[in-house]
């Protein structure tokens, strides 16, 4: 007997056991940490920048899903390609021809880089930086990779390799060799180079991990001193690209900078489909992909999938037609100008950072001996507390969703879809502002701060 798959009425029977289901099966951890700040919300939906609990309350999305939903969430045109593609029942995955949906994905992501010629197309970030450091080495012939203090480039062994926090690679050990240099320091990228074993140096035009950007002319000078060295320059664009900083890609708002390998991800899926793509120059492809024998030399099961390419191919006809760069430039400058307005302020907020819709909010050691007080047992007990006081109570009572940017931070990072608008801005801005004003008050929030603090003590 054959009984039929109903998913709403699965979804009706169990969902409010979400978060038993995670503890007993999944990582035990993860439910834990969100009781822990009051962050065990039961979202019912979702669309565009908002999700909506059981009880029918809005919140806005200040998160995207760490950059996923850049679109929002359920964007009308992205479901009916997904939509489309289901119903048209094609002959996927075959692995024995060559379907058009990959070669049309391709060659509308690389309309945007001109300076690049083919794409291999994943299933995430991680993969599409493990496919760019392979084929690096392959190119170069070196082993060597340099990558940022501080950068995140993904978590599998080859990505966690080239990822700058001690937190995630701990345990993890042997890993890829591999070398950090301070991100702008010059100097000391050419020390490395000169060593003459550096296949090429991975970057992101700004690091997610506290929203720092890379200064002014480093790119383009280092781009040179790599080529000298022939080596190559890696753009890790999976958060930063596909407009998120106010151009297409973030490595494009210096003049001059053409990198040999750019990864993207995240936003290029419209939040359905998992995909990454590694676009590169014609050279480096050809490197790796040297004979008929080669041929699957590099490859992913499920790669360049039907759905996975509609999905993208969705995303870039939404960004090009609904103007999205433009508006992610527009809101971002709104926002970023606005909470810079606030530095001086309060003297907890030091400084607000960032390109278009990708901004970093920064807190400081105050001035004034009441809060200095404060401000310093919460340092002593963990960095990064303060920030966590703000977050939680933008979401507890202004339910608005951020993140602190990177353990150990007082940074507060907000990468909300690139849909917003002014309205948006507007109940961040009131949120924030009634959050910043508890705490130089010595308001509700210094008691979560307390609760924080002896959690932070106990688990040392």
């Amino acid at each position: 007997m054959t009984t039929e798959f109903d998913l709403g009425r699965l979804l009706s029977e169990c969902g409010a056991e979400r978060y038993e289901l995670h503890t007993r099966h999944l990582n035990h951890q993860l439910p834990r940490m969100l009781r822990t700040i009051g962050f065990d919300k039961v979202y019912e939906r979702a669309e565009g920048a908002y999700f909506w609990d059981a009880d029918g309350n809005d919140y806005l999305d200040m998160l995207s899903g760490f950059g996923v939903m850049g679109l929002g969430r359920h964007h009308p045109v992205v479901r009916k390609a997904l939509h489309d593609v289901l119903d048209a029942r094609l002959a996927d995955l075959t692995r024995f021809d060559c379907p058009p949906l990959p070669g049309l994905l391709a060659e509308r992501l690389l309309a945007h880089s001109p300076y690049l010629d083919r794409v291999f197309f994943g299933n995430s970030g991680t993969e599409a930086v493990e496919t760019a450091l392979k084929f690096a080495r392959r190119a170069t012939g070196k082993p060597r990779i340099l990558y940022c203090e501080h950068a995140f480039h993904g978590l599998t062994t080859g990505s966690l390799s080239v990822n700058g926090e001690d937190g995630f690679r701990d345990g993890f050990a042997p890993l890829l060799p591999d070398t950090a240099v301070p991100l702008g320091d010059l100097d000391a990228l050419e020390r490395e180079l000169r060593k003459g074993d550096v296949a090429a140096l991975i970057v992101e035009p700004i690091q997610g991990k506290g929203v720092h950007e890379a200064p002014p002319g480093y790119l383009r000078a280092a781009q040179q001193l790599l080529h000298r060295h022939k080596a190559l320059l890696i753009a890790d664009e999976v958060q930063t690209g596909l407009g998120r900083t106010g151009d297409f890609y973030a490595h494009q708002h210096e003049e001059g900078v053409e990198p040999d390998l750019v990864c993207v991800a995240k936003a290029l899926s419209g939040g359905y489909v998992p995909v990454g793509a590694t676009l590169g120059k014609d050279w480096i492809f050809k490197k790796v992909y040297s004979s008929i024998d080669r041929v699957l030399v590099h490859s992913a099961s499920f790669g360049a999938n039907a759905q996975a390419m509609a999905a993208g191919l969705a995303v870039l006809s939404v960004i090009e037609n609904e103007q999205i760069v433009a508006n992610a430039r527009a809101t971002g400058e709104l926002l970023k100008s606005r909470l810079a307005a606030l530095v001086d302020r309060y003297e907890l907020l030091a400084d607000v950072r960032g390109r278009g819709l990708m901004i970093g909010i920064e807190f400081g050691r105050p001035t004034s001996l009441r809060l200095r007080g404060r401000w310093s047992v919460l340092q002593a007990a963990r960095k990064g507390l303060f920030a966590q006081m703000v977050v939680v109570p933008l979401l507890q009572r202004h339910r608005i969703l951020t993140q602190v940017s990177g353990d150990h931070l007082e940074v507060i990072k907000l990468i909300p879809p690139l849909i917003i608008g002014e309205a948006e801005v507007d109940r961040f801005m009131d949120a924030f502002t009634a959050v910043m004003d508890d705490a130089h008050e010595g308001g509700l929030m210094w008691d979560f701060g307390k609760t924080l603090v002896k959690q932070a003590v106990a688990h040392r």
